[in-house]
């Protein structure tokens, strides 16, 4: 046997070490990966019905939202058309404010001289009924002294 066979035993001996060394946590390793395996196995069929059960909520999500979604685009043609049904009360609120004005002013002005007239005329009849009253006073206070001076002279 020369000096290179000797080395190829050598060599094929410590590759068999080798491979005797690093079987034992290579065939380790493929228990531990052979659990992993039925642990994933079991986790999948543990959670597609429960994956199923979310699939169908989810739809049940959306047919929701799509009702949401249609409910409030009828409530905003409601407040559409609510804005404009105030906006014409707004118009016509003002309308009826300037016609109030119009008239209250067509009114007052008429109102206003016919009050100034019949305040002045109540003022003037009561000074001349004042006037009168006072002249029947003094023509009987001027009589009255005219009889007691005459009664005066005879008594």
């Amino acid at each position: 046997m020369s000096a290179g066979g000797v080395a190829a035993l050598v060599a094929s001996g410590a590759f068999l070490m080798l491979v005797l060394v690093l079987a034992v946590p290579i065939l380790r390793l493929r228990h531990t990966v052979d659990a992993a395996t039925r642990a994933l196995n079991d986790l999948t069929d543990r959670t597609s019905p429960i994956l199923g059960n979310v699939n169908g909520t989810v739809e049940n999500v959306n047919t929701a939202l799509t009702q949401v979604h249609t409910t409030l685009d009828g409530v905003n043609l409601q407040l559409a058309r609510l804005d404009t049904i105030t906006g014409h009360a707004a118009q016509v609120t003002a309308n009826v404010a300037n016609l109030a004005t119009v008239v209250t002013s067509a009114a007052s002005s008429p109102l206003v001289k016919a009050a100034a007239f019949g305040f002045g005329v109540r003022r003037a009849a009561a000074k001349r009924r004042a006037a009168e009253e006072e002249e029947e006073l003094k023509a009987r206070l001027k009589d009255e002294r005219k009889g007691r001076g005459r009664r005066g002279v005879f008594r």
